[in-house]
């Protein structure tokens, strides 16, 4: 492509390329700088255009690859490097510490009610709750579908019972220990 056919193409494109430029600044003068420079590298490396492909979309890439190259500095600049030492404790009160204690030792209770149910039920909700589909526990286990179902039911429905004679409620659901 010589250089005055793709003059001409560039200020052919100029109101689309400065439109997406206001899109991706949303700011007039930096969709201006960033016109510009898109026009500078699309001049200077005009030569790695392949004819025969989307002049726009060309063009368009190199925009939004300045845009994003320049975002990237800008959130780099402003990221703060704090290389002293730990030694005080600026608003220390202010953060919270989660204990995974008490988590922790819900999960075991519910675990042990889980070991505690019928191998024929406790089977199947195993399978279903790592994420095997009701046809395929039934495949493995050369069981029908309905009898799956059914079974992973009843494992829910006993272990509620667990939970609501140990807890005196479902309190234990609803902190986030959904069964």
């Amino acid at each position: 492509m010589s250089t005055f056919e793709f003059v001409s193409q560039f200020d052919l494109l100029k109101p689309s390329l400065n439109s997406f430029a206001i899109n991706l600044t949303k700011n007039f003068s930096d969709a201006e700088d960033l016109y510009q420079e898109t026009a500078f590298r699309a001049y200077t490396n005009r030569d790695k255009f392949r004819p025969g492909t989307n002049f726009k979309a060309w063009l368009f890439t190199i925009m939004k690859n300045i845009f994003i190259n320049n975002y990237r500095k800008r959130s780099k600049m402003n990221t703060i490097m704090d290389n002293t030492d730990n030694d005080f404790y600026i608003n220390s009160g202010t953060q919270k510490v989660r204990n995974e204690g008490e988590g922790k030792i819900m999960m075991d209770e519910l675990e042990k009610m889980i070991d505690s149910l019928d191998i024929e039920i406790r089977q199947p909700f195993m399978m279903h709750y790592t994420g095997f589909k009701y046809q395929e526990i039934a495949d493995k286990l050369n069981l029908p579908l309905g009898t799956v179902k059914s079974r992973i039911f009843f494992a829910r429905k006993a272990l509620k019972q667990k939970i609501k004679l140990q807890y005196g409620s479902e309190e234990f659901i609803k902190r986030g220990m959904a069964v």
